[in-house]
């Protein structure tokens, strides 16, 4: 799933000067992500995590020793190391877009999702970068170290489902061949995040 901020950030411009983030980057998909950066013609500045789990990790490891200058970003609460530490509330600025930081834990500890910003000159309609916290008809594990069902209920409704409906959804991973969703769309027919918190609990590690 990685490199979608790439493409839809760019749709307007396309120079060597662009400067643009790649989200949660995966080992096994360095190379092809390097090869769109170029593609595209863009300057990759940050790779940026919403979670501290070793696929991702890694991967932004190998992308910092592939591309010069790229910065490591990850979320404070994670107790993780980068280069780059975000708080919710925060705003992460590339060229004339930002994203914005919003707290989303519940998966794994310090989870975050970034959305772009809402304003004249933002992408139309926005987008949630989700990590693991929420896929596709699904949603992550909570049986990690510091994963919390309750906790990732309460995140994904408050920060995630509060956003437009028409709000473009992109999660680290999907597993069944899906690339984007909506907010409207999971809000409906998301099988485990729709149900009732109650319920949910029951069936959740």
């Amino acid at each position: 799933m990685c490199g979608i901020c790439l493409r839809k950030a760019t749709l307007k411009e396309h120079s060597p000067s662009v400067a643009r983030p790649l989200i949660d980057p995966v080992d096994k998909t360095v190379e092809r992500d390097i090869s769109l950066v170029k593609e595209l013609g863009l300057k990759l500045i940050y790779a940026m995590n919403t979670h501290v789990h070793a696929d991702h990790v890694t991967g932004t490891g190998l992308i910092k020793t592939k591309v010069p200058g790229v910065k490591s970003v990850i979320s404070k609460a994670s107790n993780s190391k980068a280069d780059i530490l975000v708080e919710a509330g925060e705003n992460i600025y590339f060229g004339d877009m930002f994203l914005e930081v919003r707290a989303t834990p519940g998966h794994a500890l310090g989870c975050v999702t970034y959305v772009t910003g809402d304003g004249p000159n933002q992408p139309q309609p926005r987008m949630a970068f989700t990590g693991d916290a929420l896929l596709i008809r699904g949603c992550g594990r909570t049986d990690f170290q510091g994963g919390s069902s309750r906790q990732l209920y309460k995140s994904v409704h408050s920060q995630i489902f509060t956003l437009p409906e028409d709000t473009l959804v992109y999660p680290a991973h999907d597993y069944k061949g899906f690339t984007v969703s909506t907010v409207g769309e999971e809000k409906l027919y998301n099988p485990r995040i729709t149900k009732d918190e109650v319920i949910l609990l029951d069936h959740m590690p």
